[in-house]
């Protein structure tokens, strides 16, 4: 082969090399994820694959956005400025009630068993739902927990009447609890278990009524997305959530090590509290029993009826009760086999 010869297959190669990677660069998705609070513990799953590279691997670019209340992932990924989001699942409910043509549908259920919790004081008599009868609980309006507080006390037998309910701020929710002016509040389990714990309240002295565990069977967050983008890009959200996976199982079964990944993220965080916090999370809300018989993911449709069912004795239904394929498409899931827990 001649030199001249030579050097034009050199450059030909070259080119080819140049085209490809140019290539793979354009196939990049961009994917603007929210999340449903600001970053702690509990957006270790998220953040542990952007650390690691798995969206990377599957060809995406993907930024993790904080939210400022529960509500805003749901609005984020419904308009578009989002393409995906972390929410729970009883707000998109509701939601798309009220707006049947949003386009936003849950894809992962991440929370088998949601947070929402009464959170009281031993020292103001109260140990179980039935105590509340009497003492005066501190909820915020647009509280998650707070809206299933009528589905709490029904499934109790609790009377709503002989509770004194106090609509105060989420920041004062904690600091009112620990200084006696309320006798219990609503929240996040994991949220303010841990908040008053930090205060320096006792924690022989907290009592956590973890609604789930007193016949509220509804389900927690779950991954969403924007229906436009997922007709679009049907790839990219299988790939997303192929890398979330992959983050979960590892956070799962090494929360320190993803606890350093969120404190990356944000430095202004307490090591030792958000580890806390992730620990009660995958106890209580990711590896259920349920989800060890049936693996991450998915939604059982007889369950999920009979939470509607739920919903339905406080919520008045603008148009039929929804059914499953309404809320939530299991068309993006990775196999079965690969969302079994103990599969890496």
């Amino acid at each position: 082969m001649s030199a001249r010869r030579a050097g034009r297959l050199a450059w030909a190669t070259l080119a080819l090399a140049v085209l490809s990677v140019t290539g793979a660069k354009a196939q990049q998705t961009n994917i603007r994820f929210t999340l449903d609070r600001a970053i702690e513990g509990p957006a270790a799953p998220f953040l542990l694959p952007l650390d690691r590279g798995y969206y990377k691997a599957e060809d995406l670019t993907v930024a993790v956005d904080p939210a400022a209340n529960p509500l805003d992932p749901i609005t984020r990924v419904a308009s578009g400025s989002h393409e995906m989001g972390f929410a729970d699942i009883d707000a998109l409910i509701k939601y798309r009630d009220a707006n049947p043509k949003a386009p936003v549908k849950a894809v992962f259920m991440v929370y088998n068993r949601p947070a929402y919790a009464v959170i009281a004081r031993k020292s103001r008599r109260i140990a179980v739902p039935k105590d509340l009868e009497g003492k005066k609980l501190g909820a915020p309006t647009g509280d998650l927990a707070y809206a299933q507080w009528p589905i709490f006390a029904k499934v109790t037998g609790i009377d709503p009447a002989k509770v004194t309910v106090e609509n105060i701020a989420p920041p004062l929710r904690e600091p009112m609890l620990a200084a006696g002016q309320v006798d219990a509040i609503t929240g996040m389990a994991f949220s303010s278990f841990l908040n008053l714990d930090d205060k320096g309240v006792p924690v022989d002295d907290i009592v956590v009524m973890l609604m789930a565990d007193y016949g509220v069977d509804l389900y927690g967050n779950a991954i969403i997305v924007n229906t436009r983008f997922a007709h679009e890009h049907p790839e990219a959200v299988r790939g997303f959530l192929r890398a979330f996976l992959k983050g979960l199982k590892q956070t799962v079964a090494s929360p320190a090590a993803a606890i350093a990944v969120v404190v990356k993220h944000n430095d202004a965080l307490k090591t030792a509290l958000e580890a806390k916090r992730l620990e009660m999370v995958i106890r209580d809300n990711i590896l259920t029993p349920e989800v060890k018989a049936n693996g991450y993911g998915g939604v059982d449709r007889t369950r999920f009826a009979h939470a509607v069912d739920q919903l339905a004795l406080d919520v008045k239904f603008a148009a039929a009760k929804p059914k499953l394929d309404d809320i939530f498409d299991d068309a993006f899931l990775p196999p079965a086999a690969d969302r079994q827990v103990g599969q890496k």
